[in-house]
């Protein structure tokens, strides 16, 4: 029998001489395949494909397919991988290092300050996004998963889980409504109301051109946002909204719903004014996750995550205040 090998010394898994590896908490519950994608960095989806296809992969010493989930203290057997995949010290090297301002971090959760016009995740023509990067920054880590998404203009807390247990956990705690989620916002207009709730159904589409739009229907999802007012001017107002539910674009749509487009926003927003206000000095979408609060996910005590607004926001605020 070849020797056994711990998943932080993946290298070893491509000598000649087959491997056997453990599962652990971080794997427990992922599919083979895509568990080998991340273990075997570098070696071709196609070859990982063969080798389970082929049966040189073996878990308890059995044939598997490539849709079985592994289960803690399953033992997998490697076979010999003889595909060159260059060493952690040169990819890290070739990695170009982005800064995230963490906000806090332990063994199950990392929590981050995410800047305006990255997106969370790789695709529709962007190579790397937060999730892709931070696993090349960091190989340490066994699991790194995203918990939930913001959008590529919207900056703010974003939470990674750093075990599966903890990401099933969060997601748990999100379905049943045991987080409290905010954001701050500019948005065209004088607001009245010094709290107001917006149920408003939003539906999905996908133009011609395959850009995905969001808006307010009837057959579309129940959508609920409070909205409370903080400060207002004669031509804008700044909000914190509370999302009760999570759809995609849900602050946007139901403000441009409501007559109240968010300052900057290219997608829902108002582009006569948004080219005044970048000769103003803002450049991107005035929207910002600013407080999170949620059950930790190992201990479940009450955890309050907060980043405040960046200096480019705070400065416009300021302009329009009179403090510049």
């Amino acid at each position: 029998m070849g020797s056994f090998i711990s998943i932080s010394n993946m290298n070893e898994l491509r000598k000649d001489s087959v491997g056997w590896v453990t599962v652990d908490e971080g794997a427990a519950g992922q599919r083979i395949d895509n568990y080998l994608v991340r273990l075997l960095k570098g070696v071709p989806k196609s070859h990982i494909y063969r080798i389970l296809r082929s049966g040189e992969v073996r878990v308890n010493k059995g044939r598997v397919d490539q849709t079985y989930r592994l289960e803690l203290g399953d033992l997998i057997r490697v076979p010999p991988i003889r595909v060159a995949a260059p060493s952690a010290a040169k990819t890290a090297a070739h990695v170009p290092h982005v800064a995230f301002r963490v906000l806090f971090e332990d063994d199950a959760l990392l929590a981050i300050d995410k800047p305006a016009g990255m997106a969370v995740h790789g695709g529709s023509g962007i190579s790397r996004g937060v999730i892709e990067q931070l696993r090349l920054q960091h190989p340490e880590f066994k699991f790194l998963e995203l918990v939930h998404r913001l959008d590529r203009e919207t900056s703010g807390i974003l939470l990674l889980a750093k075990k599966r247990s903890a990401l099933l956990a969060m997601h748990e705690a999100i379905r049943d409504g045991a987080t409290d989620k905010r954001y701050l916002t500019l948005v065209k207009g004088c607001w009245k109301n010094r709290r107001q709730a917006v149920k408003a159904p939003l539906q999905k589409t996908t133009t011609a051109d395959g850009e995905r739009r969001v808006f307010v229907h009837a057959d579309g999802q129940p959508s609920h946002t409070v909205f409370n007012l903080l400060e207002a001017w004669p031509d804008f107002s700044l909000l914190e909204a509370e999302l009760k539910t999570g759809r995609t674009h849900q602050i946007r749509v139901h403000l441009q719903h409501l007559g109240f487009p968010i300052a900057g926003d290219d997608k829902y927003g108002d582009f006569t004014l948004n080219k005044q206000l970048q000769k103003q000095g803002l450049k991107r979408m005035f929207l910002h996750a600013w407080r999170l609060t949620l059950p930790h996910p190992v201990t479940g005590a009450p955890l309050q995550l907060q980043a405040e607004l960046p200096a480019e926001l705070q400065q416009f605020v300021d302009q329009l205040s009179g403090k510049q």
